[in-house]
């Protein structure tokens, strides 16, 4: 069953005041030790439980988390990401690039069985010291959290392994969002694609591949926009909205203003059958860097909070316009 003892070298150990220890083996059949128990009684009610819980697991379970136990940390986050149904193509290279760039380097070849409290610390102090920003410290932090508590959810790890562990912190820097009037000067020196994201970003709220995916049939009435799709900055084709279902949607209010913006464009340009509005030279759709380089977010920089022109390549501004901060303007 197990057994509970002291580790020190007192000659009444009954009597003294350092804490029992136990040595057991749990339901997955790997030896574990604790300790931190002030009593004895505490000690053997710890015992009795963990005898009671590999008692009651079947033996085809504890097989189940025997064979989980024993995997390496690359294939069963392989497979963990495979059973991530729900991730968008975006969020499934997100994590590839994590795990590829943070986490598997250092802990590809380590059992699942064998990741403790001090093993995650020694991860974090690793990114630590390899210099990398607070930004991707917290998202390998993260997406290691997921995998390891799949792990002890499915029953390959014991106990959490993430007891008292105090995970990175990241401070995003603020955003940057400009004033009206920076919006109108920042609609006078870009061009014609550009205003119109502007205006469906700070008009209605849409993030940045959402505007990308401007379409003639989601003007579904005239003070009506229903979002149904966001393109895909890498790929630059249309993709499912992010948080939602297939097949899901948002509707939200289209100002009079952003309705002439939209259908003066389309009456400007040629639009597609498809009836998208933003296109690129080079392919069907624009994407986020597309967007960033060509017409106009960089090298657009307003000189001072109160300026409401704009000079290209501004090294004394202080303050950068950036698509997200259009879209916080409402």
């Amino acid at each position: 069953m197990g057994s509970f003892f002291k580790n020190c070298r007192c000659t009444r150990q009954n009597r003294c005041p350092h804490p029992y220890a136990l040595r057991y083996r749990d339901a997955s059949g790997r030896q574990r030790e604790e300790t931190g128990y002030s009593t004895q009684q505490d000690a053997m009610d710890r015992l009795t439980s963990v005898y009671h819980e590999k008692r009651h697991t079947p033996e085809r379970q504890a097989a189940a988390q025997r064979e989980i136990g024993r995997q390496r940390f690359g294939p069963y986050a392989a497979s963990w990401l495979t059973r991530q149904r729900h991730y968008t193509p975006g969020s499934v290279r997100t994590v590839n690039q994590v795990l590829k760039s943070q986490i598997l380097p250092v802990l590809e070849s380590r059992r699942v069985n064998t990741f403790t409290t001090t093993v995650v610390e020694d991860f974090i102090m690793s990114m630590e010291e390899r210099s990398g920003g607070l930004a991707a410290q917290q998202n390998a932090f993260d997406t290691l959290k997921k995998i390891l508590l799949d792990a002890h959810r499915r029953g390959g790890i014991s106990t959490d392994p993430f007891v008292g562990v105090i995970s990175p912190e990241y401070i995003p820097r603020k955003i940057a969002i400009p004033t009206l009037d920076e919006i109108h000067a920042l609609k006078e020196h870009g061009s014609d694609e550009l205003r119109v994201v502007i205006d469906l970003m700070h008009g209605c709220g849409l993030r940045n591949g959402e505007a990308y995916a401007a379409n003639l049939e989601r003007l579904v009435a005239d003070d009506v926009y229903r979002v149904t799709e966001q393109i895909d900055g890498r790929t630059r084709q249309p993709a499912r909205l992010k948080h939602r279902k297939p097949g899901g949607f948002r509707e939200c209010p289209l100002p009079p203003t952003v309705r002439e913006s939209v259908l003066g464009y389309a009456q400007a340009v040629e639009i597609g059958a498809n009836g998208y509005l933003i296109r690129g030279q080079r392919s069907p759709h624009w994407g986020t860097r597309p967007c960033s380089t060509s017409g106009g977010w960089r090298g657009r920089r307003p000189e001072s909070r109160g300026s409401s022109t704009l000079t290209p390549c501004a090294t004394s501004s202080r303050r950068t316009a950036s698509p997200r901060g259009c879209r916080s303007l409402m």
